[in-house]
């Protein structure tokens, strides 16, 4: 519906310069945030507003439906991240449709994730998701855990490990979301000082429609937007 298009063109505009502003707040450009449109819970239509609206790296969170959306959309300049939990037993079939899984939370789906990939010939991008809020009900490494895995991150050759994903507490406020997020990117630089030279843990996934801007300001290089995305579409 041209109604439909025209607000989902008008909120990417938003975000867009939202997202520049926040850049240049925390001393960077537009072009050092990746904007991830979320495309979870939506269908193919509002994918594709999306995708001519000029979102051209989306994410799913359920392998399923990154799957479905991948196949419809079928267009070559269109990047998918899946940003929820990854089954073992769905790799094989998720693998050839990712340019970044975002939701390594194991060291048993990274050993999985080796192995199929040392099969595929070329390397998967990946980050580690850290719960860093601590929630009991989400997944992730723990801070402890994920600082204790840096020396070993080289073992895992065939996977290009470039950094973190986290979210903030669920019910937090924009100030305890910054030190969600301040606390992901120390823990981060501390990693970095002690992997091995050929990991280079670029990334910060981290920031979602509440909260992205100030993600930004506390380097943020990937932020996560769905609802902002899609204000006035869906419910």
């Amino acid at each position: 519906m041209p109604d439909e298009r025209q607000r989902i063109a008008d909120n990417v505009a938003q975000v867009e310069q939202r997202i520049s502003q926040a850049a240049q707040r925390s001393g960077r450009t537009r072009d050092d945030v990746l904007l991830v449109a979320v495309t979870k819970y939506v269908g193919v239509d509002i994918v594709r507003s999306l995708v001519e609206a000029g979102c051209r790296t989306l994410g799913e969170s359920r392998p399923q439906d990154l799957w479905t959306k991948a196949e419809a959309i079928d267009d070559p300049t269109v990047e998918w991240h899946l940003i929820g939990h990854l089954q073992r037993n769905k790799i094989r079939r998720t693998l050839p449709r990712l340019s970044w899984l975002q939701s390594v939370d194991s060291r048993r789906l990274l050993e999985a994730l080796d192995h199929e990939t040392a099969s595929r010939g070329q390397p998967l991008r990946v980050l580690l998701e850290v719960n860093v809020s601590g929630d009991v009900d989400k997944t992730g490494f723990s801070i402890d855990e994920a600082s204790r895995l840096a020396e070993q991150l080289g073992q895992w050759s065939h996977l290009e490990i470039g950094g973190l994903m986290a979210m903030s507490a669920l019910e937090s406020d924009a100030e305890s979301a910054r030190q969600d997020f301040a606390r992901l990117r120390e823990l981060r630089d501390a990693m970095q000082r002690q992997c091995p030279p050929s990991i280079l843990l670029r990334h910060l996934s981290m920031g979602m429609s509440r909260d992205y801007e100030v993600a930004i300001e506390e380097g943020a290089t990937m932020v996560r937007v769905g609802s902002a995305l899609l204000e006035g579409v869906i419910a």
